[in-house]
């Protein structure tokens, strides 16, 4: 069934825990295209240690299907509700998905991280630097986490690998910034 994906847009979709794929393959049955990112982790069940494909996002399928006609869509079991503003489902950027796909057929590793907003307080969590805290900012291309002294009024730069670092509590306030993530996004793929 060619639903005419053309002028569809790319949505995520909030799924059940642990049902993306069952989800994923009923929608791609109905006929939709969907987009399930996974990267192989290592499980250990009954003493044995396996490697299994898990959800890069978990929790949310990617679908591209027309908003005016997303009933087929919502009553999918598994399915929670279209990612948006409110009930406003907002569809994700061509540029993040085209993304999100070039990573996926890369065939390089790549694994869930939490995300990370310039701006936004930072612990380092390793060694030797372990449990500081500061602000991530970019500077010249490159990451650095500002650690300050109050009383001083003085701030240091330190630039760190984004890997050393997971944020603190919740992030700044923030209004939808595509452009933004779409930028971070693309400093992963690259």
């Amino acid at each position: 069934m060619n639903l005419g994906f053309d002028n569809h847009k790319w949505y995520a979709l909030q799924v059940r825990t642990r049902w993306e794929n069952s989800t994923s393959l009923l929608l791609s049955g109905k006929g939709y295209q969907t987009l399930l990112p996974t990267y192989k982790v290592k499980k250990s069940w009954s003493g044995k240690l396996r490697e299994i494909s898990a959800p890069l996002f978990p929790g949310y399928v990617f679908c591209q299907f027309d908003v005016h006609n997303r009933l087929p869509v919502l009553v999918t079991p598994g399915v929670i509700a279209v990612v948006g503003c409110g009930r406003v489902p907002v569809s994700v950027e061509d540029g993040e998905i085209a993304a999100i796909q070039t990573l996926v057929s890369s065939g390089f590793p790549a694994e869930p991280w939490p995300f990370l907003e310039l701006g936004q307080r930072v612990r380092i969590e390793s060694e030797p630097l372990q449990g500081l805290e500061g602000i991530l900012i970019n500077f010249k291309g490159n990451h650095r986490i500002v650690l300050s002294v109050s009383l001083l009024r003085r701030s240091v730069a330190l630039e760190i690998d984004r890997s050393c670092v997971r944020p603190m509590g919740a992030a700044r306030a923030a209004v939808l910034e595509p452009l933004g993530s779409h930028r971070l996004l693309s400093e992963v793929v690259a």
